[in-house]
This record gives C-alpha cells, sequence and structure tokens, in this order.
C-alpha cells in the first residue's frame, strides 16, 4: 500500500511538473529576425537594436517570454510563413505579402533610397531609368521583390546576395552601381566600415511607396487572432506610456 501511494504521488508530480513545462513552453514565443543594424543584430552574442528592443518591450508587457533567433533574410521568411505561432521582424508590409502573415503592428519608422557612389552623379526621376544598372539587393527582401515586382529581373540587372554588408562592399568597389535599402541601414553600415555616409553614399532615387509606413511585427498566418490582437494591444500600450519614444530616442 505504501508503494503504491507512493507510485501516485510520483505520478502526479511527475504530471505537475509536466503540466508547468508545457505552460511555459505555450507561455515562450519563437520570435525570428536577421542581421539588420541598427534594427536587428548580434552584438556580444545577444540579439539587440531598436526594434528588438520594441518587440522586447512589448512580449514584457503581455507578459511573454520570446525565444529570439537571428538567421538570413529567406530562411526566416519562410520559416514564418509555414510554422504557426512564430514572430518575425523587421519586415515590410507589401501587398504581395499581406496575406502571407497576420499584421501585429509598425515598431519602426524607415525610407528606402537607391545609393550610389557620389563621383557617378546618378539621378534618377523614374525608377524605370535604373533597370539599365546594376542594382545590389538581398534573397528575398523587401526591396528585392519591390523591384521584381516593377520589372527587374534577378541575374541581369539585379545582385542578390544574403547579407547586406555584402552590398555596400560590391557599391564600393563598383561592382554594382545601385543598392536599394532603407536608410538608416545604409548609414550605419557605412559607418560600421569607417566611411562617413555623406561622402560615401548618394541617394539617386527615394523610394516612397515602399514600406513607407514602417517596419512590422507579424505572425504566421494560421496564429490564432487572439494571439495576434494581444501582442497589438502590448505594441499599443508601450506607444502609449512613453516606452516607445524612449527607445527612439536611445536608438534613432
Amino acid at each position: 500500500m505504501f508503494w503504491q501511494k507512493r507510485c501516485v504521488l510520483c505520478a502526479a508530480l511527475v504530471g505537475a511538473v509536466m503540466g508547468m513545462a508545457s505552460l511555459a513552453k505555450a507561455e515562450t514565443l519563437k520570435v525570428l529576425t536577421e542581421e539588420f543594424p541598427p534594427y536587428n543584430y548580434t552584438e556580444n552574442g545577444a540579439i539587440t537594436g531598436f526594434s528588438t528592443e520594441v518587440v522586447q518591450a512589448v512580449l514584457k508587457e503581455v507578459k511573454l517570454q520570446g525565444e529570439f533567433q537571428s538567421m538570413p533574410w529567406a530562411r526566416a521568411y519562410e520559416t514564418a510563413q509555414n510554422a504557426d505561432n512564430v514572430l518575425i521582424y523587421s519586415i515590410g508590409r507589401t501587398p504581395q505579402r499581406e496575406k502571407l502573415f497576420k499584421w501585429v503592428g509598425v515598431i519602426a519608422p524607415t525610407q528606402y533610397y537607391l545609393f550610389s557612389l557620389p563621383p557617378r552623379k546618378l539621378k534618377f526621376d523614374r525608377l524605370d531609368q535604373a533597370k539599365k544598372y546594376q542594382t545590389a539587393t538581398v534573397n528575398e527582401d523587401v526591396g528585392e521583390q519591390f523591384l521584381i515586382a516593377k520589372g527587374f529581373v534577378k541575374g541581369q540587372n539585379l545582385q542578390s546576395s544574403v547579407r547586406y554588408e555584402l552590398n555596400y562592399e560590391k557599391l564600393k568597389r563598383g561592382r554594382v552601381d545601385l543598392w536599394i535599402m532603407t536608410e538608416l541601414v545604409a548609414v550605419h553600415l557605412a559607418r560600421q566600415a569607417g566611411d562617413d555616409p555623406a561622402k560615401s553614399l548618394a541617394r539617386s532615387y527615394a523610394i516612397h511607396d515602399l514600406g513607407s509606413d514602417g517596419y512590422y511585427m507579424a505572425f504566421s498566418a494560421h496564429t490564432p487572432d487572439a494571439l495576434v490582437e494581444r501582442l497589438g494591444k502590448g505594441l499599443a500600450t508601450i506607444k502609449s506610456n512613453g516606452t516607445y519614444d524612449a527607445l527612439k530616442k536611445k536608438w534613432l
């Protein structure tokens, strides 16, 4: 009888522990991003950046833990589309992507340009004027998708890579004529390379219809609406209580 009671007690304890573990897992989100400074990047083994701290603040507000992982954008983009309850940031919202994700809200400002080297004196009135030049892009990122939708072609006038800093080097070395990039990242990477952005980058064309509302945090399409709404409310809260503005002042 004693051993029977002990077995029952052990089983109960195991069940309780497993239940707690299951709850903890349920309250932890898989969060995917890429190396995209100053929005999100790895420093000293930890993922940081303006967008990262915004997402962390939202998760703290709604009492969720985040399991953050940085990977090449194409892989993060594909994973976030096909796995349940996966959060991705910083992601541009476009008509092409609209139904692929459930959009939580805007977490960071952005402005895209076609950058060139100042001595080239390239300036365009229309985007299609850039088609006769070689433009550096990143595989499956919003800039590349935008240009492809406008009639640019990978392997012809688009040179795709997997890292943003590689594209800056391509531009500096004259291996491409143009580089499509959001302003904050372009300036950050130029400074990181030891250059003065005012001397190494020229804004050849402003792309106002690409991501003008900013970068988002978004969920895979099969994520329950309740979870999406929960984070949406958290984002609204940190924007209204001063947390978001404090992070902007710190990073931007």
